[in-house]
């Protein structure tokens, strides 16, 4: 728990000794309006969107903390759990971080890169990577019996591991973010025959914009008339320059394994890893555009409450209280505070 209160402390420049005050008044079943107004003296006079955020954030950590328990758990019974994977595992509280670090070791349904396992395709998958054969044909046709009927087969077995590895990779994984983040474009069209139905969301019908400069206003009205099957979304980089990046990564030879590994790489870019990292974006910025929204209404909400319940009148108000005295607040006409 000390951890915890020192990560909070670091992420909200809020003392420690304030932090484990505040959780603990939580923990007690106060509530965050009661806490901000009545519990000042315990808090450090923190406000209540500094004690929503210390919840928040205290929330996340336990929930991540779980999340590292059921990992280590799952890669422990396969047996596959080293002293450095568990620092790895131990060391990070970045959630994406710690599902990439997960991401090969995760039970997974029935793949393709696992069915070609089990016809026993692993070491031509192994073979190709290490792009050295130069009489591939020959190799290949050791792998062709049982459920492998022809070359083309078990090459094809080969790629679906290698498209997985791939897509599992982490430095793969952050080079095809670092491409989302730098150049995605967010493209909407009008699903086919819902013209008339969609008459208000006219503006997206054949709609394109850089993700990054995409507004909070226009991609929430893109989202819901998404949910509400009137628009086809989707988000994309330069496809060809993130295929390049992961060749750059895999692909270290001209001969014909390269060649099975470069078509391996696109496989993963497009069957796996963009969807992956597409649907990755959408929540990021469908997240950081509520709590935009979230800000402006607040402000405008503020606004209104602060506007002069009387019209042009000056005001003296009392807030009554026994234990810490009467407040006293003056308000000229035009509301401004006086005193």
């Amino acid at each position: 728990m000390e951890l915890f209160h020192k990560m909070i402390s670091a992420a909200l420049n809020i003392s420690e000794k304030q932090i484990n005050n505040t959780l603990n008044l939580l923990k007690d079943g106060a509530t965050i309006p009661f806490i901000s107004r009545y519990r000042k003296e315990v808090t450090g006079g923190l406000d209540e969107v500094q004690i929503e955020n210390i919840k928040n954030q205290y929330d996340k950590l336990c929930e991540t903390a779980k999340r590292k328990e059921t990992i280590l758990s799952t890669i422990s019974e396969q047996d596959k759990l080293t002293a450095e994977l568990q620092k790895r595992i131990d060391d990070t509280w970045d959630t994406t971080e710690l599902e990439d670090i997960y991401l090969p070791y995760k039970p997974k349904r029935k793949t393709r890169a696992e069915a070609a396992r089990q016809k026993g395709l692993e070491p031509l998958a192994v073979t190709l990577m290490l792009q050295r054969e130069n009489n591939l044909e020959a190799k290949v046709g050791s792998f062709v019996k049982g459920d492998v009927k022809t070359i083309e087969d078990a090459l094809k077995g080969a790629r679906d591991i290698i498209a997985e590895q791939v897509n599992e990779d982490e430095r793969a994984r952050n080079a095809i973010r670092n491409q989302f983040s730098r150049q995605a474009v967010i493209s909407a069209k009008v699903v086919k025959g819902k013209e008339e139905e969609a008459a208000k969301y006219r503006d997206y019908f054949e709609f394109s914009e850089p993700l990054k400069r995409c507004t909070s206003h226009r991609l929430l009205a893109i989202r819901r008339a998404e949910s509400e099957g009137m628009l086809k979304v989707s988000i994309s980089p330069d496809d060809e320059e993130c295929i390049e990046r992961l060749e750059r990564q895999f692909v270290r030879s001209n001969n014909e394994c390269g060649r099975q590994v470069a078509e391996a790489v696109q496989d993963a870019y497009k069957r796996l890893l963009k969807p992956s990292i597409e649907t990755e974006f959408a929540a990021i910025t469908k997240e950081k555009a509520d709590e935009e929204a979230i800000r402006v209404f607040v402000e405008n909400l503020r606004q209104l409450l602060l506007a002069p319940p009387l019209g042009q009148k000056r005001v003296l108000a009392i807030d009554p209280g026994f234990r810490t005295g009467c407040k006293i607040v003056c308000l000229d006409a035009q509301g401004n505070l006086l005193h």
